[in-house]
């Protein structure tokens, strides 16, 4: 892996030398495996985020009408975005590589380090794709050097959920959120008691991207996960940001739960922090009425998240363009507006909310504009040590855990995960300087 003393984020390309190196040979396996142009139908694999599968499957029998040379298919690709990542791995060892597949915020870099995605600006010029009409912020999340290796599909920020008869119970304001975690801190027993004991906030546990809704908390302490390459686990803010929120675990200000929309769902909490792609199904499931609002700040308080589509490399250049095309009817104004609406992404193309049909569902429907109106006030992007470094997310979460399910001591735990983060960058980036 090359590192750079360049900022890496959406709003800078991190330049690179000798990308891919490790995995030449992988590559080149890849590439004899899927040299097949098969029947010229376009293989999708996706996990369906925000349950959108039949959603997904409407958009792809569009396509189909349209393009009946070059029709798509579905392919289950997992349950979650580490499930596809791990297909997608067995593949280019040697199966059937698929046409387009879904990259998600911790995976797509890797991909694209160890070529095995391969980069779109030439393919989006051929393939006639205006990238201009991509928001530029979403767009640039998938920049590494010099070029793009992903178009924005499912987005996202982390939002916070409120139950607003409890707000009103506790008497606390009912159209916005803390602006501080420790404002939360002093609305929590307030709510707990307006809520018959049950905690103030559920947030997922570390199998379910706890390492992702923390991220924001520790950002706000003045902390990190990274600063670039150099882990900072042990930095006073960071150790700061994880006592407090194993503190509020323990006063039962927070619970942590596997399915935490469910839990809040159901009015056995007063709060959730959740991505804003539960917001369509909590929209229609939940039991209780609330507001979405922003994550506590100060600013930046909540980092960007969700996924993308990308193109195997190791497919013939015919395969790439169509594969192309389709990303572009995909995520187009109209199939985003109706993507996110049902799911409560972020649409990502910039006219889409100039769009009557999505001017009018956001005049109707409020909670759908928080997260778009978060992601230029209150979002950064997210720290290498999480996103870049492989395996950063369940190595993060997992300690997470430790700290909030089993209130471990933070500073062992946090140095431990220090240490494991450093040997990791050693093992698997300081080669490629």
């Amino acid at each position: 892996m090359s590192i750079t003393t360049a900022k890496f984020s959406r709003r800078g390309v991190l330049g690179a030398t000798g990308a891919g190196v490790a995995t030449a040979a992988l590559a080149g396996c890849a590439g004899e495996a899927a040299g097949q142009d098969g029947d010229g139908t376009i293989q999708f694999w996706s996990n369906h985020p925000g349950s959108s599968k039949d959603l997904e499957q409407a958009i792809i029998d569009d396509w189909n009408a349209a393009n009946p040379d070059t029709p798509a298919v579905l392919v289950d690709g997992g349950a979650n975005y580490e499930e596809l990542g791990q297909k997608f791995n067995a593949a280019l060892a040697g199966g059937d590589l698929p046409d387009v597949i879904v990259a998600s915020d911790v995976t797509w870099f890797n991909f694209a380090l160890n070529e095995a995605t391969t980069p779109l600006d030439e393919l989006w010029v051929e393939a006639g794709v205006d990238s201009d009409s991509i928001v530029d912020t979403l767009r640039e999340d998938y920049a590494f050097n010099g070029q793009h290796y992903g178009m924005p599909y499912s987005r996202s920020t982390c939002l916070m959920y409120f139950n607003t008869d409890v707000l009103a119970a506790a008497g606390l304001p009912t159209d916005r959120g803390p602006e501080s975690w420790q404002e939360f801190a002093e609305w929590a027993p307030a709510l707990v008691s307006a809520n018959e004991g049950k905690p103030a906030l559920v947030i997922p546990d570390g199998t379910s991207y706890l390492d992702w809704y923390f991220q924001g908390m520790i950002w706000t302490f003045g902390g990190a996960y990274s600063r670039e390459w150099e882990p900072t686990f042990m930095e006073d803010a960071s150790i700061e940001a994880a006592e407090f929120l194993k503190e509020q675990v323990a006063k039962n200000h927070i619970a942590i739960a596997k399915d935490a929309a469910n839990t809040f769902g159901l009015g056995n909490v007063s709060g959730l922090l959740q991505s804003t792609g539960s917001l369509g199904g909590l929209t229609e499931s939940s039991q209780v009425p609330f507001i979405t609002t922003y994550l506590p700040g100060p600013a930046p308080g909540c980092a960007t998240g969700g996924a993308g589509i990308a193109v195997p490399n190791g497919i013939s250049d015919e395969r790439k363009v169509n594969a192309v095309k389709f990303m572009d009817f995909f995520t187009n104004t109209q199939n985003t507006i109706t993507f996110t609406q049902a799911t409560g992404y972020m649409p990502v193309r910039k006219d889409a909310l100039e769009h009557p049909d999505e001017v009018a569902y956001l005049e109707e429907n409020p909670n759908a504009l928080t997260a778009i109106e978060q992601l230029n006030e209150n979002t950064a992007p997210q720290d290498y040590a999480r996103v870049f470094v492989p395996g950063g997310g369940s190595r993060i979460g997992g300690a997470l855990d430790r700290i909030t399910i089993g209130q471990e001591d933070v500073m062992t735990v946090f140095q431990n995960l220090q240490d494991e983060t450093q040997r990791t960058i050693d093992r698997d980036i300081e080669p490629f300087l």
